[in-house]
This record gives C-alpha cells, sequence and structure tokens, in this order.
C-alpha cells in the first residue's frame, strides 16, 4: 500500500491494577507503548487506568475495544487472587476460561511440575479461542483475542510481549514531527498561534511551555502524515515567531 493512501491505524491502552491507582506502583509502561506506537505508525488515543475490578475491568474492555483498532492491557496477569485480568475479559468477551495446555506447557519450561501448584496454574488460565503472546523473560504467556492484547504488568515481561506483537500489527502512515524552540512565552504567541492552526486543520501543533535559569519559553510542535502541509505549517509558524522576536527586540 502507497504511504500517501495508508489508513490510519488507532489503539488503546488499559493499565489495570489497584497498586497503580495508589501510587505504591509506578506505571513505566504507557511511555514505552506510547514510543513503540509511534514509530510503528499506531495512534495511541487513549489511556485509562482501572482497579482490579472485574466490573471495571469489563466495562473498560467493551467500551475501548470497540472504539479503536487496537487494545492493549497491561497488568492483572500474575498468580495472586487479584490477577483477574484475564477472567475479565473472557467475560467482557462472552467466552470461557480454562487452563490452557499451551499455556502450561510453557510454564513447565520454567517451573517443575511439582512445584506447578494451583497459584502458578492461574497464568496458565487462557480464553477461548485466544492465541498466546509468548514471552522470553518469564515464559508465562499473555493473550490476543480479537484485536484485545493482554499483556504483563512487569515491564521487562510487557516489553518482552510487545516486541512479540509488533511485528503482527496493521500500522499506518507514520506522523513526521518538527520542533520550533520559539524564546517566546506561551501568551506572548498564543492568539496568532491558534490563528494558524485555524488554517492548517490537518496539522496537530502542540504548544509546551518550559521553564530553565532563563526564564519561561515555549517550544511548538507540529505534527501531520503530509509533508507538504507541515512544511506549509512550519513556514507561517516560523514567520509567526520571527515577526513576534523582531517586536520584542529579542536576538536570534
Amino acid at each position: 500500500m502507497n504511504d500517501s493512501t495508508r489508513e490510519i491505524v488507532t489503539a488503546a491502552v488499559l493499565v489495570i491494577g489497584d497498586e497503580i491507582l495508589s501510587g505504591r506502583t509506578k506505571d513505566k509502561n504507557i511511555g514505552h507503548i506510547a514510543d513503540m506506537f509511534t514509530a510503528s505508525g499506531i495512534d495511541l488515543r487513549e489511556v485509562r487506568i482501572v482497579p482490579d475490578v472485574e466490573a471495571e475491568i469489563v466495562a473498560a474492555v467493551n467500551a475501548l475495544r470497540t472504539r479503536y483498532d487496537y487494545l492493549f492491557t497491561t497488568g492483572g496477569i500474575g498468580p495472586t487472587h487479584d490477577d483477574i485480568t484475564a477472567e475479565s475479559v473472557a467475560k467482557a468477551l462472552g467466552v470461557s476460561i480454562a487452563v490452557d495446555p499451551r499455556a502450561r506447557a510453557l510454564l513447565l519450561t520454567r517451573i517443575a511440575e511439582k512445584d506447578l501448584n494451583e497459584a502458578r496454574l492461574r497464568m496458565a488460565r487462557i480464553p477461548q479461542g485466544a492465541n498466546l503472546i509468548l514471552n522470553k523473560i518469564s515464559a508465562a504467556p499473555g493473550f490476543q483475542i480479537g484485536n484485545v492484547y493482554v499483556m504483563a504488568g512487569i515491564p521487562s515481561v510487557m516489553q518482552a510481549m510487545l516486541d512479540e506483537v509488533l511485528p503482527t500489527l496493521r500500522t499506518g502512515k507514520k506522523l513526521e514531527s518538527v520542533t520550533i524552540d520559539t524564546g517566546l512565552r506561551e501568551g506572548d504567541l498564543g492568539t496568532p498561534y491558534g490563528e494558524i492552526q485555524k488554517r492548517h486543520p490537518d496539522v496537530i501543533m502542540g504548544s509546551y511551555p518550559f521553564f530553565n535559569e532563563k526564564g519561561f519559553f515555549t517550544r511548538l510542535v507540529l505534527r501531520a502524515r503530509d509533508e507538504k502541509k507541515l512544511s506549509a505549517a512550519k513556514g507561517e509558524v516560523e514567520a509567526m515567531v520571527e515577526r513576534l522576536r523582531a517586536e520584542k527586540k529579542i536576538g536570534a
């Protein structure tokens, strides 16, 4: 498919776990997933965090999987009683769940048969009809069913699972971006920048203030899939910045 005609592919991430909401565990997965999706041509459109509550997980899964091309979940597929993601996803999709012989065999590559107790077997419970997502860190698999991809919460394991999955996903045309350091405050350029945005609706135009030892300044980031449209907007923004800097007698 020609790059200029490739579709936009969207995704959401559902982070599951009381420990994230309480602050005891700091999420380290969202940023990595966002980076990998952006580099692959997938638009991450939404991130939600829900507790280890079946009704909350089911509602979020059903809302997000119907809204976006892909839904990725992290967390809640370990061996303890509060790891209820697999069961909740099965309920959301209306399928049964049981110990999967493939998943059990994977666990036995790392765990002796005598140590494969009831708790550890929870990690082999897979919804009916799901494909396994392998990981080379701990062997305990995630799974994919429909457009839902269920992954571990431990960052190294999640990353290994994502590496397995990414090559199999549909991707869209990547967003190109340019960054302009203005040397101005947001209040100096907010109005004319907004007017430029109106003239270039196909360009995503962000404004990011920051502070350093010299004071408050603003960095502008423009993103688009069409390089010509991006270039046109960039030219207008650079001219606007140059004009405002001249008015304020700010040197280059």
